[in-house]
């Protein structure tokens, strides 16, 4: 294979090619309609047939093809299970491995980069790439001073091929929709495509990295590799084992899945607070599980990687959100409202019941009430579902909400990191996290005591 796939043509192809693809296999579904099977089964069938074609495309074209695989791939927990279950090891597949570069090509992009002696600054150097992502792939190796460090060598070409991917894939965005239902695919891409400068500046990665790994050095749960060395195209970070979250997701115990869920639940909400950043890239590639917590060796903790996407939110998350969150969970209908047109939710010519707001928002919500909730692909796929459904009422309101761009990150992180502990199937005592990071959940004193006064 060559490098990456670049020239504009080729990819341009490939992925042009889908919705013709898309097009056949209706034209298929219906033969089969006429010859007398039943829609659903039908249906089903297309829908499989659709999701195992897409994800072959993006996984040989790697850049943004690719970063909008890893992206829809924490959502397959919406699906059923009957048209999940035959291509979920296609999704994984993309959260952990791509063709690789030719050897030749790494060794021309660390010449450039580290100079010619670029292998002085090694005492190990595997050609073999350890793992693969939509911009870039890791080598492992063993820097001068004896540690054990992770290589990540950028693809050349990669920022004309993320943004060319993505443009192309916008164009045929409504063609995708029907593989997670309820989710609208296009501002995903849109924001994806936003985010494309940052993910390709190293250096801007090593600034999220060093300040995750100096916030959380010596934390008993949560672990970072500190930055080594960075450079143009060239990111070297200290090297840690540990299980990949797909692993515990298709083979891990329970306790595994159940610690897990509570630290990448720990790690989504404290981040932000302890760094004023939100890892905003939460597919299970990017994540261990390693041996070693708080209770020792059958313990375990949260290995973080990839910091190439991030929100920078000084002060943590939004105030609003936990606001909204512990008012919708008291039942406080009208607050609620008020605070979500003041946050741009809900837009100034449209007017909306209170109550249909809270009816609407109190299942999906329905983590955070209890002390423990129990994360599952079948509890995902009702809420889709029932948002999915034109004729429900969740669905006509929500078709009447907006969402301002100041949260766009924040929901996307948001969703995709339900949809990673629904794949783990991990109970999570969610509730215990919010209290303990998220600003505006638990009432500060004073406000506590006004508001036992006014009631």
């Amino acid at each position: 294979m060559s490098d990456l796939p670049r020239k504009a043509v080729t990819r341009t192809a490939k992925l042009a090619a889908l919705p013709l693809g898309f097009a056949g296999r209706a034209t298929w579904g219906l033969g089969k309609r006429i010859v007398g099977e039943s829609a659903e089964i039908v249906g089903r069938e297309l829908q499989q047939r659709t999701a195992e074609q897409l994800f072959k495309v993006l996984g040989e074209l790697k850049g943004g093809a690719m970063k909008f695989g890893q992206a829809l791939s924490v959502f397959e927990s919406a699906l059923p299970e009957e048209v999940a279950g035959p291509y979920r090891a296609a999704l994984t597949k993309l959260q952990e491995a791509a063709p690789p570069m030719p050897t030749r090509t790494v060794h021309t992009v660390l010449q450039e980069r580290l100079g010619e002696d670029w292998q002085e600054l090694f005492l190990e150097f595997e050609d073999k790439p350890s793992a693969a992502a939509s911009i870039g792939q890791v080598h492992r190796g063993v820097w001068h001073d004896g540690r054990e460090v992770a290589v990540k060598v950028q693809y050349p070409g990669a920022g004309e091929a993320l943004l060319s991917d993505l443009n192309q894939l916008s164009r045929f965005a409504r063609l995708l929709g029907p593989l997670i239902p309820g989710m609208d695919i296009k501002p995903l891409i849109a924001e994806l495509r936003d985010r494309v400068s940052e993910e390709l500046d190293y250096g801007l990665e090593a600034q999220a990295q060093r300040a995750h790994a100096e916030e959380f050095a010596g934390d008993p749960d949560v672990v970072v590799p500190q930055v080594v060395h960075q450079c143009d195209q060239i990111l070297v970070t200290e090297w840690i084992d540990g299980t990949p979250l797909a692993e515990v997701i298709t083979d891990g115990t329970q306790e595994q899945r159940d610690r897990a869920g509570q630290l990448l639940a720990r790690f989504l909400f404290s981040g932000p607070a302890r760094t004023g950043l939100l890892h905003a890239d939460p597919h299970p590639g990017n994540f261990r599980l390693l041996p070693g917590g708080p209770d020792g060796e059958d313990d375990w903790r949260l290995g973080v990687l990839d910091f190439g996407t991030v929100d920078r939110l000084t002060g943590g998350l939004p105030t609003p959100i936990g606001t909204s969150l512990r008012m919708t969970l008291d039942g406080e209908a009208e607050a609620v409202y008020e605070l979500l047109c003041t946050e741009g939710f809900v837009k100034e010519s449209i007017a909306l019941d209170p109550d249909a707001v809270l009816d609407y928002l109190l299942p999906i919500i329905e983590p955070a009430q209890a002390d423990a909730f129990t994360f599952t692909r079948g509890w995902m796929r009702s809420q889709a579902a029932r948002i999915a459904d034109p004729r429900s009422p969740a669905h006509q309101l929500g078709r009447q909400l907006n969402l301002p761009p100041a949260y766009l990150l924040i929901h996307r992180v948001t969703l995709s990191t339900i949809g990673v502990l629904c794949q783990l199937g991990s109970t999570v005592r969610l509730r215990e996290e919010l209290e303990a990071w998220l600003p505006g959940f638990v009432l500060e004193e004073e406000e506590a005591e006004e508001s036992a006064a006014q009631a």
